[in-house]
């Protein structure tokens, strides 16, 4: 199950831009929680506890105690993290408002182990992931922190499927019209007479060029 982590929060009396642009100078992010039926509520967050917590890579799949807004701490899940193009910086986050065993739709990462066990890998077949997450429905109270496939027996052809997936009790995929791919083990990719013949003309033609620029370099 992901962890249930405690992010401490104060109300945001102001709006805008301006307000916001503020409160970024002295280390805070805005952020909003909305939903379950209440009136949404506009917080800031400290930046450093925040980048802390998604430094960890299952921020957007833990249940998030906000506390220090109203009474008692507020039990919500990360919907969106709005960065800056170019600086990175976290600039704001939407929380979901959820009761403890509400329904809810989390980004779950896939991991893949028993590597050293696929046929596929130890001829020099490629696992190429399709789905790095996959998108899963469960309680609130049981969100994985990840699900593992074991890549034992798979060969240079396989696909794996959702439906090949054991997922935790209650936890079924937010898609279900499809079965959908999540990696297929490819074969190696093995060069061909063209491919070296390009790689020898390029490799005769940098030659080329380095001498060219030595002999150039001794008439200067």
């Amino acid at each position: 199950m992901s962890d249930q982590l405690t992010l401490s929060a104060e109300t945001r009396d102001r709006a805008g831009k301006g307000a916001s642009r503020a409160m970024r100078r002295e280390g805070r992010v805005p952020a909003v929680i909305y939903g379950n039926k209440q009136e949404a509520l506009s917080i800031h967050v400290e930046e450093k506890a925040l980048v802390k917590m998604l430094s960890t890579g299952h921020f957007m799949n833990s249940v998030i105690m906000v506390d220090g807004v109203a009474g008692a701490a507020i039990r919500t899940i990360p919907k969106d993290v709005h960065f800056h193009p170019v600086t990175d910086r976290p600039m704001h986050v939407d929380f979901l408002r959820i009761s403890e065993h509400a329904t809810v739709t989390v980004s779950v990462p896939v991991v893949f182990v028993d590597q050293e066990e696929s046929k596929g890998i130890k001829r020099g077949g490629v696992l190429n992931i399709v789905q790095h997450e996959v998108d899963l429905v469960c309680d609130a109270s049981e969100i994985p922190g990840e699900i593992t496939i074991s890549l034992a027996g798979v060969e240079v052809g396989d696909s794996i499927h959702i439906s090949n997936v054991t997922l935790p009790n209650g936890v079924t995929p937010a898609i279900t019209d499809r079965d959908f791919t999540i990696a297929t083990m490819a074969a190696p990719t093995i060069p061909n007479a063209e491919d070296e013949a390009a790689d020898e003309a390029l490799a005769a033609e940098q030659s080329a060029a380095a001498e060219a620029e030595a002999a150039a370099e001794k008439e200067d």
